[in-house]
């Protein structure tokens, strides 16, 4: 308790798992590893987005695993709170750009609702624009020296959530209007790419991504002490989905589409 009587202001709203933050903190270093090797080898350069949000994650669990041993440090608050939330922002980039080189290396750009060359031009934006604002929401989060200025945060952050989720359904909506034309009427080109396959995976990535999202919805919607923020089973879930959208994308090596 302050000297005026009133609660002290708490950073955490539970405690942080060491053993689970190094856990997802060693996975998403050898998943992100793993891709940069893939990478490499294809180099598939527009990839790196991918990449740089496996950093992210690495570093925002690494943060968090030490996070217990001084709950006050704003540091390593302020790096898993904006890495750990950002992170997934660049993972969709890069399954954005996968759409547009799909769409121009099987040659069926007359199969998409948007054009070819604005495909990853109008969704990259879009994702750089929920980047701001979601970093801006972030940062007067974790600035924040009470429950007013948590709750302008949250509010922000949440915005910049519900826009990346309806970004995201007119994607996967312009991606299976595709997916059905080439379908329907393969290209000659599309016989020599396994692009129905790069699609699915297209399609599991966007729904790992967007059932995250809609759990950092409901719990920004909620509050920041709400039940679902302090359920270590959504906190376990959110990191499943994020590892399991990097393993598949690694994994299958969807960035050979050079």
């Amino acid at each position: 308790m302050t000297d005026s009587g009133k609660p002290e202001y708490q950073l955490w709203h539970y405690t942080p798992s060491t053993a689970g933050g190094a856990i997802a903190c060693i996975i998403f270093f050898i998943l992100t590893a793993l891709h940069s090797w893939r990478i490499v080898k294809n180099r598939t350069w527009f990839c790196i987005p991918f990449v740089i949000g496996g950093l992210f994650e690495t570093i925002g669990y690494g943060a968090r695993a030490v996070a217990d041993t001084d709950l006050q440090n704003k540091i390593t608050y302020i790096i898993q709170s904006v890495l750990i939330l950002i992170a997934p922002i660049l993972f969709a980039a890069s399954i954005y750009m996968i759409l547009g080189r799909l769409i121009l290396r099987t040659n069926s750009a007359s199969y998409s609702v948007v054009r070819a060359n604005w495909v990853t031009k109008i969704f990259v934006t879009g994702d750089v624009l929920c980047f701001f604002i979601q970093s801006g929401g972030a940062g007067m989060l974790v600035q924040a020296n009470d429950n007013a200025g948590v709750k302008r945060g949250e509010n922000i952050i949440l915005g910049g959530l519900v826009l990346q989720i309806l970004i995201f359904a007119f994607f996967v909506a312009v991606a299976a209007t595709w997916r059905n034309r080439l379908g329907a009427r393969p290209t000659a080109k599309s016989a020599d790419l396994p692009w129905g396959r790069y699609i699915w995976l297209l399609y599991a990535a966007s729904a790992l991504i967007t059932i995250r999202n809609f759990c950092r919805v409901v719990e920004y919607a909620l509050g920041r002490v709400s039940l679902l923020r302090e359920s270590v089973t959504v906190r376990e879930a959110d990191e499943r989905d994020r590892m399991g959208t990097l393993l598949r994308m690694s994994g299958r090596c969807i960035c050979t589409t050079s």
